[in-house]
């Protein structure tokens, strides 16, 4: 059985993240609200347009699937999805994961508006984390 192109993987971004991380390059983890469960939320640098076009500003060395978690923009700024993540000792936490982000600020906000609802500080290096107002 074969999907059209134009339906993405529901299964994606659902198991664990691979942070590809190093350098200029960090990531980021929110947590979000329950009831915001795949709703999309897109990010961009803090003064960016909108509409502008996103780069994917690194270069990758390796081979791997860039799955839809993994944070493309196709034709847009990256976004991902909120999946329940699952948590040790049993349970899940409802979050955003952008596995590999240039160092720096940026803005996120519901994927299709222009509302910024968080703005976040994202070091080389290293994961960041913050919690979506409501969370």
């Amino acid at each position: 059985m074969t999907t059209p192109a134009s339906v993405e993987n529901p299964h994606a971004g659902q198991g664990s993240v691979l942070l590809d991380i190093g350098g200029d390059v960090g990531a980021l983890v929110v947590t979000m609200p329950a009831s915001m469960l795949d709703v999309e939320v897109e990010i961009k640098p803090v003064g960016a347009d909108f509409d502008e076009p996103a780069d994917h500003p690194h270069d990758h060395d390796h081979d791997h699937d860039h799955g839809h978690d993994h944070g493309h923009s196709h034709g847009r700024h990256p976004h991902v999805a909120v999946v329940a993540r699952p948590v040790p000792g049993g349970g899940s936490v409802p979050s955003l994961v952008y596995p590999d982000l240039v160092g720096g600020s940026y803005d996120l906000y519901v994927k299709d508006t222009t509302d910024i609802v968080l703005t976040v500080e994202v070091p080389g290096g290293s994961v960041a984390t913050a919690e979506w107002p409501g969370a």
